[in-house]
């Protein structure tokens, strides 16, 4: 079974920084390209990282290009999101998830709040 448990939301200023984690379990996590996706209050879901499996390609929304990194641990089954610089529409949830699957649809953990406000 597929388990995502996302972690390392909080409350900042704008301008502040946070590290998110997602512990993946249940699937051959190195195989497996991974998405960091987000959800605010009442709007849908936007992709905001990817990153690939065995060569770690990268790929950023243009909203956050320059500011957040995603990074993984293979050998910890960990995925990571580093967030500088925050801006208030940064305020969402944030989920991670497999790459393969539509994002609409993809299994997620209960996803950690990021809260953006001065």
């Amino acid at each position: 079974e597929v388990r995502l448990v996302e972690s390392g939301g909080g409350s900042v200023q704008p301008g502040g920084s946070l590290r998110l984690s997602c512990a993946a379990s249940g699937f051959a996590f190195n195989l497996y390209a991974m998405n960091w996706v987000r959800q605010p209050a009442g709007k849908g879901l936007e992709r905001v990282s990817t990153i690939t499996s065995r060569d770690g390609r990268t790929w950023y929304a243009d909203s956050v290009k320059g500011r957040f990194t995603i990074s993984r641990d293979d050998a910890k089954n960990m995925l990571y999101l580093e967030l500088n610089s925050l801006k208030t529409e940064d305020t969402a949830m944030y989920y991670c998830g497999r790459a393969d699957e539509n994002i609409a649809t993809m299994t997620r953990g209960q996803g950690t709040q990021v809260t953006v406000s001065s």
